[in-house]
């Protein structure tokens, strides 16, 4: 309908204006988005649209309620001022692959929906304003759940083993010597999950762009936490006379496992060079974009001091004082989770391990933010909503201050 005025000038009619749509955060990613090891895991939608609660510890791991979104994960406790709902698209295990694919559609996805198209399902209801990503650490080439279970595997099989003896897990025997940065991530490897990570990126940005309703939003690249320190207290280097340089330190190795953190002293520098190439990755994804999507607000979130002293291990009295949660395996799919390993032998060892194996849910939650954790998380992601800078870097005050710069 048009309008004559007495100029002789046309001009549209005024129409009703739409209401505008409630505002969003969004998380899309993997288990340090999704909430892994915050607890309270939420219904998730399966590839039918069925929402699958907690089917049993013995189920297949493929099972969407795996995905461990949580109540307690840092996109819900993070101060968002002038977000109406929240969404929790991330998975436990997510891959770049999972961003515009079905995750079912690789070895080990679980059976939920591409990340993209849940999105575009909550932009026909929602005004998307924030994403949080977290992506990168699961790829082709590695994964953080084989990373931590290859160094904790060899830390165990030590302790508990001679170097003569056969350690029979299910996957073979297992190598007893501490984790090397080669072991955990190459070079090439590295390259090769940042370009994968980038691909997948750059396939979120071009939806966000198509599918928002007002065109403005922010999106948080957020790299990675470790949760063990650059070493351990005093406290965990020995016990009965051993250290972990040795052969068999079973009261050690049952020590440090109870403490969380069974782990050679000399793998945690690899670890800490592992997670700061993730932090590259990371970074690496969100300027490599930013060159491409000149007109998109693109925000590094940098975490990897958020828990600075209170780390695994890192003082004495862990893990109550931790961040993290602890590495926990069950003997058997029974829900009852094993806090100690004082006084069990080589063979129940084996057994407790090969449960992880064949069960992954039994173990999943290990060395991954807990709810304390993820409140961390959250004041990082509410510094990094509100800043003017590209980058920003969270920290962990000795006096448990979180402070964004």
């Amino acid at each position: 309908m048009v309008t004559l005025v007495a100029a002789g000038a046309v001009v549209a009619s005024a129409s009703p204006a739409s209401a505008a749509l409630p505002t969003a955060a969004v998380a899309l990613g993997d288990s340090f988005i999704s909430g892994e090891g915050a607890g309270s895991y939420q219904p998730v939608a399966d590839l039918n649209g069925v929402a699958q609660g907690f089917p049993g510890w013995s189920a297949p791991n493929t099972n969407a309620f795996f995905c461990h979104r949580s109540a307690n994960a840092s996109i819900n406790q993070a101060a968002l001022p002038g977000i109406q709902a929240r969404f929790n698209l991330a998975c436990s295990g997510g891959r770049p692959y999972d961003i515009a694919n079905a995750s079912s559609g690789r070895d080990k996805g679980r059976q939920v929906k591409a990340q993209l198209d849940q999105l575009r399902a909550v932009a026909q209801t929602h005004d998307i304003d924030l994403v949080l990503v977290g992506l990168g650490s699961n790829n082709s080439s590695f994964t953080f759940g084989d990373v931590a279970e290859k160094c904790a595997n060899r830390f165990i099989a030590d302790a508990w083993t001679g170097w003569w003896e056969f350690w029979a897990y299910l996957n073979g025997p297992v190598e007893q010597a501490p984790c090397t940065a080669g072991d955990l991530a190459t070079a090439a490897q590295l390259t090769a999950a940042t370009n994968e990570t980038i691909a997948a990126a750059r396939q979120l940005l071009t939806t966000l762009d198509q599918i928002d309703a007002d065109g403005q939003h922010r999106v948080v690249f957020q790299d990675y936490t470790n949760p063990l320190p650059f070493d351990l207290d005093p406290t965990y280097w020995e016990e009965d006379g051993r250290a972990d340089d040795r052969d068999k330190f079973r009261a050690l190795g049952a020590e440090r496992y109870a403490a969380g953190c069974p782990i050679h002293r000399a793998s945690l520098s690899a670890g800490h060079l592992f997670s700061q190439g993730l932090g590259t990755l990371v970074q690496s994804t969100r300027n490599t974009l930013a060159a491409e999507f000149p007109n998109d607000d693109l925000v590094f979130l940098d975490v990897q001091r958020a828990f600075d002293g209170a780390r695994l291990c890192e003082k004495a009295g862990s893990p109550a004082n931790a961040l993290a949660t602890p590495i926990r395996l069950q003997d058997g799919a029974s829900g009852v989770f094993v806090t100690s390993l004082d006084g069990k032998d080589k063979i129940a060892i084996q057994r407790i391990a090969n449960t992880c194996v064949t069960y992954f849910q039994t173990c999943q939650e290990s060395w991954h933010p807990t709810a304390a954790g993820h409140t961390v998380l959250g004041k990082c992601l509410a510094g990094a909503a509100t800043t003017a800078a590209r980058a920003v870097t969270c920290t962990r005050q000795p006096d448990g201050t979180i402070v964004t710069t």
